[in-house]
């Protein structure tokens, strides 16, 4: 609750949301009348952003084979390189995951949902001083539909049917209907570029509050302060730098000393640590994101799923959360959905560690000998101690698990989505359709299990033009359950995202969509001298 009124009492302070507005929503949160008064009042009169001043985040996950391209997008720190200086046609809200509007200020769907006619806002300039017109927003989308593009958003994109300018408006036209399209096109690639970012997919020409002015991959990004920018409630400081900082320790060193004001992926075990410093916070976020081990379920030996089941109950996940995440997280289930999103699965049972039935599957699977599993630790924090704890959980049913710790560049190019078993994390999506559309469905660049079922395929499709949220909800869990019980996913724990700042940073924004403020981290604050 306290985040849910720091949330709006930052609304009112940044102008965004009236009185009547801010004491319904409160009120409807439970808050007293007269407390509500109170905190508006408080609110109202609070200090406004400061503008100025130098940004700098030191943040884990770039590496020396990252592009500007939207579409190859796949690192934390091109994930916030991305929000710095582009904009989607929606966006979601940080608390309710709910669809707001972006560079399309309106939408109205069909009555069947089948066709979503968005309106494009005018007036926004492009960084080199070209307009946005419908035709870059009909190209871009166009482009993400394409299998030469390599995009992530590819599984969200396979469902439109036709992309169109009509008398000036976006006209979508699906496959079949589907409730979620607003925030299907919030995922974090689909930034509106100019003619569609075919000329020069690496230009990070876009309509963001900041402009690039510098990138060398795996190393450092600077921006500076878009003056044309169409969002006044944005943007506060002059200029940002991010700095490519994988090791944990000089991440750290470097928030302590004040050489950067904000560092991602703080390991729990550090907190404590970190909490002595005077001038520092910790910023924890309980979100979608979670830590997996995957394996390939069409590559030997994890094509056979009882080898799968006996590497699942093998897995210690109440050890997990308390060993690896310091209780800052929840124990998973094998399905990458929790109760942060709409139709959670409600009554699935827990799945437990019992290296018996663990011992029982592995025998029944034939297998013999070791099994390798890829690591590093820029796969998430505590990766590689993660590995080694489920090593001796292994143990335990008599199976053996060799740990192979990996090099952190390259990680994401050689080891991910590459070798049949390794460690990764999902920062989560806005819907559960868009979740199993980016990771499960089986023509999914990004199927990391490669999970290749037409008959998981045929439910999200159906799940997808269900308008009985009753009966969609039990389509969700029938595909939960698939997932669970025959997919290559070992998920022991979703996160909370754990983050730090120096106390100068102010106004930052608890977000339930995805790490670092869902990537807006710097877009969103400003410094306080």
């Amino acid at each position: 609750m306290s985040d849910y009124k720091n949330y709006l009492a930052n609304q009112v302070m940044l102008g965004k949301m009236n009185r009547r507005e801010f004491m319904g929503r409160t009120l409807a949160a439970g808050v007293a009348l007269s407390s509500a008064g109170t905190l508006f009042a408080t609110s109202a009169s609070a200090q406004e952003p400061k503008k100025g001043g130098h940004l700098k985040l030191g943040l884990e996950g770039g590496s020396a084979t990252d592009t500007l391209d939207p579409a190859k997008a796949l690192s934390q720190v091109l994930f916030c390189v991305g929000r710095n200086w582009g904009d989607m046609l929606v966006e979601s809200d940080p608390l309710t995951g709910a669809a707001v509007p972006a560079l399309a200020e309106s939408w109205e769907p069909s009555p069947d949902a089948a066709v979503w006619t968005f309106k494009i806002r005018k007036g926004v300039q492009f960084h080199d001083g070209k307009e946005l017109t419908i035709d870059d927003v009909v190209k871009t989308l166009q482009r993400h539909t394409d299998e030469k593009s390599e995009s992530g958003a590819l599984g969200v994109m396979k469902s439109i049917k036709t992309i169109e300018d009509k008398g000036g408006d976006l006209v979508l036209t699906l496959t079949e209907g589907n409730a979620d399209l607003p925030l299907l096109l919030t995922d974090y690639h689909l930034i509106i570029q100019p003619g569609g970012g075919y000329e020069n997919p690496n230009a990070a020409i876009g309509t963001g509050p900041y402009k690039l002015t510098s990138f060398e991959a795996g190393v450092r990004a600077t921006f500076e302060k878009n003056p044309n920018d169409w969002n006044p409630n944005r943007g506060y400081v002059d200029s940002v730098e991010i700095i490519n900082m994988n090791d944990a320790t000089a991440r750290i060193a470097a928030l302590s000393s004040g050489q950067v004001h904000y560092i991602n992926r703080v390991d729990p075990k550090t907190v404590s640590l970190l909490k002595r410093a005077p001038t520092v916070e910790i910023l924890s976020t309980s979100g979608r994101g979670h830590y997996v081990f995957i394996m390939h379920c069409n590559t030997a030996p994890f094509d056979n799923n009882d080898l799968r089941m006996a590497l699942k109950y093998a897995m210690d996940r109440e050890n997990m959360v308390q060993t690896i995440l310091g209780g800052y997280g929840k124990v998973g289930n094998d399905f990458p959905i929790n109760s942060t999103y709409a139709l959670f699965p409600e009554g699935i049972e827990q799945r437990a560690y019992d290296p018996d039935k663990a011992a029982f599957h592995y025998k029944k699977s034939g297998h013999s000998g070791p099994v390798l599993l890829r690591t590093s630790d820029v796969a998430f924090p505590g990766a590689v101690d993660a590995a080694v704890l489920y090593q001796e959980s292994a143990k335990k049913a008599g199976i053996e698990i060799e740990v192979k710790r990996e090099p952190g560049d390259g990680y994401w190019s050689n080891v991910w989505n590459v070798q049949p078993f390794s460690t990764s994390y999902w920062g989560g999506r806005p819907t559960q359709d868009q979740m199993y559309s980016t990771a499960y469905l089986s023509t999914a660049d990004w199927n990391d299990t490669r999970f290749l079922r037409p008959d998981f395929d045929k439910l999200l499709l159906e799940a997808r033009s269900e308008l009985d949220e009753t009966k969609r909800k039990e389509m969700y869990r029938s595909m939960a359950m698939m997932v669970r019980d025959e997919g290559g996913l070992i998920l022991p724990m979703f996160n909370d995202f754990v983050n730090a700042s120096t106390k100068q940073v102010k106004g930052y924004v608890h977000d339930i969509g995805n790490d670092m403020s869902n990537g807006y981290v710097a877009t969103r604050v400003w410094l306080d001298a």
